[in-house]
Protein backbone atom coordinates (compact mmCIF):
# COMPACT_ATOMS: atom_id res chain seq x y z
CA UNK A 1 0.00 0.00 0.00
CA UNK A 2 1.61 3.76 -1.04
CA UNK A 3 2.28 6.20 1.58
CA UNK A 4 -1.05 8.14 0.24
CA UNK A 5 -3.30 5.43 0.56
CA UNK A 6 -2.07 4.57 3.84
CA UNK A 7 -2.70 7.93 5.09
CA UNK A 8 -6.48 8.17 3.76
CA UNK A 9 -6.75 4.82 5.64
CA UNK A 10 -5.42 6.15 8.74
CA UNK A 11 -7.48 9.48 8.35
CA UNK A 12 -10.81 7.88 7.67
CA UNK A 13 -13.37 7.22 10.10
CA UNK A 14 -13.85 3.29 10.23
CA UNK A 15 -17.68 1.92 10.91
CA UNK A 16 -17.89 -0.93 14.11
CA UNK A 17 -20.07 -3.98 13.28
CA UNK A 18 -22.03 -5.73 15.60
CA UNK A 19 -19.16 -7.45 17.47
CA UNK A 20 -17.39 -4.27 18.56
CA UNK A 21 -15.97 -4.49 21.61
CA UNK A 22 -14.64 -1.78 24.16
CA UNK A 23 -11.07 -0.87 22.69
CA UNK A 24 -8.11 0.41 24.27
CA UNK A 25 -8.87 3.85 23.22
CA UNK A 26 -12.31 4.08 24.71
CA UNK A 27 -10.71 3.12 27.74
CA UNK A 28 -7.90 5.85 27.78
CA UNK A 29 -10.64 8.20 27.01
CA UNK A 30 -12.73 7.15 30.40
CA UNK A 31 -9.87 8.63 32.11
CA UNK A 32 -10.10 12.03 32.01
CA UNK A 33 -13.71 11.03 33.26
CA UNK A 34 -12.16 9.56 36.50
CA UNK A 35 -10.85 12.80 37.35
CA UNK A 36 -14.35 14.67 36.43
CA UNK A 37 -16.16 12.77 38.84
CA UNK A 38 -13.70 13.12 41.51
CA UNK A 39 -14.00 17.17 40.97
CA UNK A 40 -17.79 16.68 41.45
CA UNK A 41 -17.59 14.64 44.85
CA UNK A 42 -15.12 17.42 45.81
CA UNK A 43 -17.43 20.29 44.97
CA UNK A 44 -20.05 19.06 47.25
CA UNK A 45 -17.92 18.09 49.91
CA UNK A 46 -16.14 21.35 50.11
CA UNK A 47 -19.03 23.17 51.29
CA UNK A 48 -22.34 20.65 51.77
CA UNK A 49 -25.77 21.58 51.64
CA UNK A 50 -28.42 21.27 49.94
CA UNK A 51 -27.73 23.90 47.20
CA UNK A 52 -24.33 22.78 46.62
CA UNK A 53 -25.40 18.86 46.21
CA UNK A 54 -28.05 19.95 43.59
CA UNK A 55 -25.05 22.36 41.78
CA UNK A 56 -23.08 19.36 41.76
CA UNK A 57 -25.83 17.37 40.32
CA UNK A 58 -26.29 20.00 37.47
CA UNK A 59 -22.20 19.35 37.02
CA UNK A 60 -23.03 15.88 36.93
CA UNK A 61 -25.23 15.88 34.25
CA UNK A 62 -23.82 18.05 31.93
CA UNK A 63 -20.44 15.90 32.45
CA UNK A 64 -22.38 12.52 31.77
CA UNK A 65 -23.85 14.42 28.88
CA UNK A 66 -20.40 14.31 27.25
CA UNK A 67 -19.55 10.88 27.91
CA UNK A 68 -23.03 9.67 26.80
CA UNK A 69 -22.03 11.53 23.90
CA UNK A 70 -18.84 9.56 22.85
CA UNK A 71 -20.07 6.46 24.04
CA UNK A 72 -22.91 6.31 21.06
CA UNK A 73 -20.19 7.47 18.69
CA UNK A 74 -17.61 4.95 19.79
CA UNK A 75 -20.65 2.35 18.84
CA UNK A 76 -21.01 3.25 15.58
CA UNK A 77 -17.49 4.18 14.46
CA UNK A 78 -13.88 2.80 15.79
CA UNK A 79 -12.28 4.73 18.37
CA UNK A 80 -8.99 3.41 17.22
CA UNK A 81 -8.96 4.52 14.00
CA UNK A 82 -7.04 7.95 13.13
CA UNK A 83 -9.53 10.53 12.64
CA UNK A 84 -11.73 9.28 15.66
CA UNK A 85 -8.99 8.71 17.92
CA UNK A 86 -7.38 12.52 16.98
CA UNK A 87 -11.16 13.57 18.04
CA UNK A 88 -11.18 11.60 21.40
CA UNK A 89 -7.89 13.15 22.43
CA UNK A 90 -9.08 16.73 21.34
CA UNK A 91 -12.21 15.42 23.46
CA UNK A 92 -10.28 14.94 26.40
CA UNK A 93 -8.34 17.93 26.16
CA UNK A 94 -11.53 19.87 26.64
CA UNK A 95 -13.17 17.83 29.33
CA UNK A 96 -9.41 17.91 31.46
CA UNK A 97 -10.26 21.77 31.42
CA UNK A 98 -13.38 21.19 32.18
CA UNK A 99 -12.56 19.29 35.11
CA UNK A 100 -10.52 21.70 36.56
CA UNK A 101 -13.53 24.72 36.29
CA UNK A 102 -15.19 22.20 38.55
CA UNK A 103 -14.16 23.61 42.12
CA UNK A 104 -14.96 27.16 41.11
CA UNK A 105 -17.84 26.97 38.49
CA UNK A 106 -20.04 28.03 41.29
CA UNK A 107 -17.48 30.28 43.73
CA UNK A 108 -15.07 31.82 40.47
CA UNK A 109 -12.19 32.92 42.59
CA UNK A 110 -10.71 35.85 41.51
CA UNK A 111 -7.55 36.76 39.58
CA UNK A 112 -7.75 34.30 36.77
CA UNK A 113 -10.34 33.23 33.98
CA UNK A 114 -14.23 32.97 34.72
CA UNK A 115 -14.69 29.30 35.55
CA UNK A 116 -18.12 29.31 34.77
CA UNK A 117 -17.62 30.35 31.43
CA UNK A 118 -14.88 27.88 30.78
CA UNK A 119 -17.16 25.46 31.60
CA UNK A 120 -19.93 26.41 29.44
CA UNK A 121 -17.03 27.54 25.99
CA UNK A 122 -15.66 23.36 26.71
CA UNK A 123 -18.51 22.05 27.42
CA UNK A 124 -20.40 23.54 23.79
CA UNK A 125 -16.86 22.84 21.84
CA UNK A 126 -17.60 19.18 23.33
CA UNK A 127 -21.26 18.68 21.86
CA UNK A 128 -20.11 20.29 18.57
CA UNK A 129 -17.31 18.36 18.25
CA UNK A 130 -19.57 15.50 18.63
CA UNK A 131 -21.90 16.41 16.08
CA UNK A 132 -19.18 17.29 13.69
CA UNK A 133 -17.59 13.62 13.94
CA UNK A 134 -21.09 12.15 13.66
CA UNK A 135 -21.79 13.65 10.65
CA UNK A 136 -18.67 12.32 8.74
CA UNK A 137 -19.56 8.86 9.99
CA UNK A 138 -22.90 8.80 7.91
CA UNK A 139 -22.46 10.90 4.64
CA UNK A 140 -24.59 8.59 2.86
CA UNK A 141 -27.34 8.68 5.76
CA UNK A 142 -29.90 11.37 4.92
CA UNK A 143 -32.27 10.01 8.18
CA UNK A 144 -29.18 10.46 10.58
CA UNK A 145 -28.29 14.05 8.87
CA UNK A 146 -31.88 15.04 9.77
CA UNK A 147 -31.69 13.68 13.24
CA UNK A 148 -28.44 15.82 13.88
CA UNK A 149 -29.78 19.16 12.58
CA UNK A 150 -32.87 18.60 14.71
CA UNK A 151 -30.12 17.68 17.44
CA UNK A 152 -28.30 20.68 17.45
CA UNK A 153 -31.38 22.70 17.07
CA UNK A 154 -33.24 21.06 19.79
CA UNK A 155 -30.86 19.77 22.38
CA UNK A 156 -27.34 21.98 21.60
CA UNK A 157 -27.82 25.59 20.83
CA UNK A 158 -30.95 26.08 23.79
CA UNK A 159 -29.13 24.73 26.70
CA UNK A 160 -25.52 25.88 25.79
CA UNK A 161 -27.24 29.63 25.35
CA UNK A 162 -29.09 29.24 28.81
CA UNK A 163 -25.49 28.07 29.91
CA UNK A 164 -24.05 31.11 29.17
CA UNK A 165 -26.58 32.89 30.48
CA UNK A 166 -26.18 31.23 34.07
CA UNK A 167 -22.17 31.59 34.23
CA UNK A 168 -22.65 35.49 34.17
CA UNK A 169 -25.08 34.61 37.48
CA UNK A 170 -24.12 33.58 40.73
CA UNK A 171 -25.54 31.24 43.41
CA UNK A 172 -29.28 29.71 43.44
CA UNK A 173 -29.88 31.53 40.21
CA UNK A 174 -27.04 30.28 38.54
CA UNK A 175 -27.53 26.54 39.61
CA UNK A 176 -31.89 27.04 38.59
CA UNK A 177 -30.89 28.40 35.05
CA UNK A 178 -28.02 25.38 34.72
CA UNK A 179 -30.80 23.43 35.80
CA UNK A 180 -33.11 24.38 33.26
CA UNK A 181 -30.65 23.90 30.79
CA UNK A 182 -30.53 20.32 31.49
CA UNK A 183 -33.82 19.58 31.28
CA UNK A 184 -33.62 21.77 27.56
CA UNK A 185 -30.96 19.30 26.45
CA UNK A 186 -32.41 15.83 28.10
CA UNK A 187 -36.02 16.65 26.90
CA UNK A 188 -34.73 17.29 23.22
CA UNK A 189 -32.93 14.39 22.77
CA UNK A 190 -36.01 12.69 24.19
CA UNK A 191 -38.50 14.56 21.78
CA UNK A 192 -36.17 14.21 18.43
CA UNK A 193 -36.88 10.68 19.08
CA UNK A 194 -35.08 7.46 18.21
CA UNK A 195 -34.48 7.69 14.09
CA UNK A 196 -31.44 7.99 13.03
CA UNK A 197 -29.29 7.13 15.65
CA UNK A 198 -28.11 3.37 16.24
CA UNK A 199 -26.43 0.74 17.94
CA UNK A 200 -24.21 -1.13 16.35
CA UNK A 201 -22.63 -3.55 18.86
CA UNK A 202 -25.12 -4.43 22.17
CA UNK A 203 -22.23 -5.90 23.47
CA UNK A 204 -19.79 -3.33 23.19
CA UNK A 205 -23.10 -0.50 24.23
CA UNK A 206 -23.32 -2.54 27.53
CA UNK A 207 -20.09 -2.92 28.36
CA UNK A 208 -18.99 1.08 28.04
CA UNK A 209 -21.79 1.68 30.67
CA UNK A 210 -20.89 -1.19 32.77
CA UNK A 211 -17.00 0.32 32.46
CA UNK A 212 -18.86 3.92 34.03
CA UNK A 213 -20.15 2.47 36.51
CA UNK A 214 -16.93 0.77 37.27
CA UNK A 215 -15.52 4.27 36.93
CA UNK A 216 -17.59 5.61 39.58
CA UNK A 217 -17.62 2.60 42.05
CA UNK A 218 -13.97 3.44 42.04
CA UNK A 219 -14.35 6.75 43.28
CA UNK A 220 -16.42 5.31 46.00
CA UNK A 221 -13.05 3.21 47.52
CA UNK A 222 -11.05 6.35 46.36
CA UNK A 223 -13.59 8.35 48.98
CA UNK A 224 -12.44 6.48 51.68
CA UNK A 225 -9.21 6.74 51.55
CA UNK A 226 -9.26 10.89 50.88
CA UNK A 227 -11.48 11.12 53.85
CA UNK A 228 -8.58 9.69 56.29
CA UNK A 229 -5.84 11.48 54.19
CA UNK A 230 -3.29 12.72 56.98
CA UNK A 231 -5.09 11.49 60.13
CA UNK A 232 -3.71 8.81 61.88
CA UNK A 233 -4.33 5.42 62.04
CA UNK A 234 -7.01 3.80 64.14
CA UNK A 235 -9.10 0.33 64.75
CA UNK A 236 -12.43 2.70 63.92
CA UNK A 237 -10.65 3.79 60.74
CA UNK A 238 -10.41 0.21 60.17
CA UNK A 239 -13.57 -1.23 60.83
CA UNK A 240 -15.20 1.50 58.97
CA UNK A 241 -12.90 0.97 55.55
CA UNK A 242 -14.30 -2.06 55.79
CA UNK A 243 -17.71 -1.22 55.98
CA UNK A 244 -17.80 0.91 53.37
CA UNK A 245 -16.10 -1.29 50.92
CA UNK A 246 -18.93 -3.36 51.85
CA UNK A 247 -21.10 -1.03 50.40
CA UNK A 248 -19.71 -1.03 47.42
CA UNK A 249 -19.16 -4.52 46.77
CA UNK A 250 -23.01 -4.81 47.28
CA UNK A 251 -23.51 -2.27 44.92
CA UNK A 252 -21.42 -3.78 42.19
CA UNK A 253 -23.16 -6.91 42.68
CA UNK A 254 -26.65 -5.95 41.86
CA UNK A 255 -24.88 -4.01 39.18
CA UNK A 256 -23.09 -6.98 37.49
CA UNK A 257 -24.28 -9.87 38.20
CA UNK A 258 -28.10 -9.19 38.41
CA UNK A 259 -28.49 -5.94 36.10
CA UNK A 260 -26.16 -5.91 33.18
CA UNK A 261 -26.96 -9.30 31.58
CA UNK A 262 -30.53 -8.85 31.71
CA UNK A 263 -30.22 -5.19 29.90
CA UNK A 264 -27.40 -6.46 27.46
CA UNK A 265 -29.74 -9.12 26.56
CA UNK A 266 -32.95 -7.31 26.26
CA UNK A 267 -30.62 -4.96 23.68
CA UNK A 268 -29.45 -7.61 22.10
CA UNK A 269 -32.75 -9.18 21.04
CA UNK A 270 -34.09 -5.91 19.68
CA UNK A 271 -33.03 -4.06 16.51
CA UNK A 272 -33.59 -0.92 14.58
CA UNK A 273 -36.10 2.18 16.62
CA UNK A 274 -36.90 -0.35 19.45
CA UNK A 275 -33.01 -0.95 20.15
CA UNK A 276 -32.27 2.94 20.10
CA UNK A 277 -35.34 3.69 22.36
CA UNK A 278 -34.24 0.82 24.97
CA UNK A 279 -30.04 2.19 24.56
CA UNK A 280 -31.80 5.63 25.09
CA UNK A 281 -33.72 5.11 28.30
CA UNK A 282 -32.27 2.00 30.07
CA UNK A 283 -28.63 3.57 29.19
CA UNK A 284 -28.35 7.26 28.49
CA UNK A 285 -30.96 7.93 30.86
CA UNK A 286 -31.33 5.67 33.82
CA UNK A 287 -27.83 5.05 33.93
CA UNK A 288 -27.38 8.96 35.73
CA UNK A 289 -28.85 8.06 38.70
CA UNK A 290 -26.86 5.07 39.29
CA UNK A 291 -23.59 6.93 38.85
CA UNK A 292 -25.02 9.88 40.53
CA UNK A 293 -25.92 8.01 43.39
CA UNK A 294 -22.57 6.51 43.83
CA UNK A 295 -21.09 9.96 43.98
CA UNK A 296 -23.22 11.12 46.76
CA UNK A 297 -22.50 7.77 48.45
CA UNK A 298 -18.59 8.66 47.90
CA UNK A 299 -19.62 11.97 49.59
CA UNK A 300 -21.13 10.43 52.44
CA UNK A 301 -18.30 7.85 53.08
CA UNK A 302 -15.61 10.52 52.59
CA UNK A 303 -17.12 12.77 55.07
CA UNK A 304 -17.84 9.50 57.71
CA UNK A 305 -13.99 8.50 57.05
CA UNK A 306 -13.11 11.84 57.61
CA UNK A 307 -15.20 12.50 60.68
CA UNK A 308 -14.13 8.76 62.67
CA UNK A 309 -10.25 9.57 62.00
CA UNK A 310 -9.63 13.18 63.47
CA UNK A 311 -10.51 12.87 66.72
CA UNK A 312 -9.03 15.50 67.59
CA UNK A 313 -12.24 17.34 66.37
CA UNK A 314 -15.00 14.66 66.64
CA UNK A 315 -15.95 11.89 69.18
CA UNK A 316 -16.38 8.09 67.96
CA UNK A 317 -20.15 8.95 69.02
CA UNK A 318 -20.52 11.79 67.14
CA UNK A 319 -23.02 11.10 64.21
CA UNK A 320 -23.01 12.94 60.96
CA UNK A 321 -25.08 16.31 60.24
CA UNK A 322 -27.11 17.86 57.69
CA UNK A 323 -27.10 16.93 53.86
CA UNK A 324 -23.98 14.41 54.82
CA UNK A 325 -25.80 12.30 57.02
CA UNK A 326 -28.65 11.93 53.92
CA UNK A 327 -25.69 11.47 51.36
CA UNK A 328 -24.91 8.20 53.05
CA UNK A 329 -27.80 6.42 52.67
CA UNK A 330 -29.20 8.40 50.22
CA UNK A 331 -27.06 8.03 47.80
CA UNK A 332 -27.70 4.73 47.85
CA UNK A 333 -31.48 4.63 47.73
CA UNK A 334 -31.10 6.56 44.40
CA UNK A 335 -28.84 3.81 43.21
CA UNK A 336 -31.77 1.58 44.38
CA UNK A 337 -34.48 3.33 42.75
CA UNK A 338 -32.30 3.69 39.34
CA UNK A 339 -31.76 -0.11 39.17
CA UNK A 340 -35.19 -0.69 39.85
CA UNK A 341 -36.11 1.42 37.07
CA UNK A 342 -33.81 -0.27 34.35
CA UNK A 343 -35.01 -3.81 35.49
CA UNK A 344 -38.26 -2.37 35.05
CA UNK A 345 -37.66 -0.83 31.13
CA UNK A 346 -35.79 -3.89 30.31
CA UNK A 347 -37.34 -6.37 31.59
CA UNK A 348 -40.83 -5.20 32.57
CA UNK A 349 -40.49 -6.83 35.73
CA UNK A 350 -40.74 -4.55 39.03
CA UNK A 351 -38.98 -5.64 42.61
CA UNK A 352 -40.56 -4.68 45.27
CA UNK A 353 -37.01 -5.69 47.02
CA UNK A 354 -35.42 -2.40 45.17
CA UNK A 355 -37.64 -0.32 45.00
CA UNK A 356 -38.39 -0.99 48.87
CA UNK A 357 -34.81 -0.11 50.17
CA UNK A 358 -34.58 2.60 47.92
CA UNK A 359 -37.34 4.62 49.57
CA UNK A 360 -35.98 3.36 53.12
CA UNK A 361 -32.59 4.31 52.85
CA UNK A 362 -33.93 7.99 50.88
CA UNK A 363 -35.58 8.42 54.47
CA UNK A 364 -33.33 7.22 56.43
CA UNK A 365 -31.14 9.95 56.81
CA UNK A 366 -32.87 11.42 59.98
CA UNK A 367 -31.26 8.10 61.16
CA UNK A 368 -28.33 8.49 60.35
CA UNK A 369 -28.60 11.79 62.02
CA UNK A 370 -29.14 10.05 65.79
CA UNK A 371 -26.61 7.61 65.75
CA UNK A 372 -22.65 7.79 65.82
CA UNK A 373 -21.05 8.18 62.42
CA UNK A 374 -19.53 4.58 62.42
CA UNK A 375 -22.58 2.35 63.21
CA UNK A 376 -24.33 4.60 60.56
CA UNK A 377 -21.95 3.18 58.09
CA UNK A 378 -21.77 -0.59 59.19
CA UNK A 379 -25.59 -0.94 59.48
CA UNK A 380 -25.77 0.69 55.66
CA UNK A 381 -23.37 -1.91 55.32
CA UNK A 382 -24.93 -4.98 56.89
CA UNK A 383 -28.37 -3.54 55.58
CA UNK A 384 -27.07 -3.13 51.42
CA UNK A 385 -25.73 -7.02 52.38
CA UNK A 386 -29.32 -8.31 53.19
CA UNK A 387 -30.64 -6.22 50.23
CA UNK A 388 -28.51 -7.96 47.74
CA UNK A 389 -29.39 -11.49 49.35
CA UNK A 390 -32.96 -11.20 49.22
CA UNK A 391 -33.10 -9.63 45.85
CA UNK A 392 -30.91 -12.64 44.54
CA UNK A 393 -33.37 -15.00 46.49
CA UNK A 394 -36.38 -13.72 44.77
CA UNK A 395 -34.89 -13.32 41.09
CA UNK A 396 -34.29 -16.75 41.40
CA UNK A 397 -37.46 -17.62 42.74
CA UNK A 398 -38.75 -15.47 39.46
CA UNK A 399 -36.90 -17.47 36.92
CA UNK A 400 -38.10 -20.95 38.58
Amino acid sequence: MSEKRRTRAGARLIATDDGHKVTPAELFFDLVFVYAITQVTALMAAAPSPLRLLGGGVVLALLWWCWCCFAWLGNVVRADSGAMFSVLVAVMAVVLIVSLTVPEVYEDLPGGLSAPLVFVLCYGAVRSLHLIAYWMSGPGDPVLRRTLRRTALMSVAPPFALLLVGSALSGMTQILVWLAAVAVDYGGIYIAGGSGWRVASPGHFAERHGLIVIIALGESIVAIGVGVSGLPLSAPVLVASAAGLMVVAGLWRLYFRELSERAEHKLTHLDGDDRTRLARDAYTFLHLPLVGGIVLTALGMKKTLHQIADTGHYELSEPLHGVVAWALTGGVGVFLLGTAAILLRTTGRSSATLLAGGVLCLGAGALVSLVPALLALGLLAAAVTALVVVHDRTGRTAKA
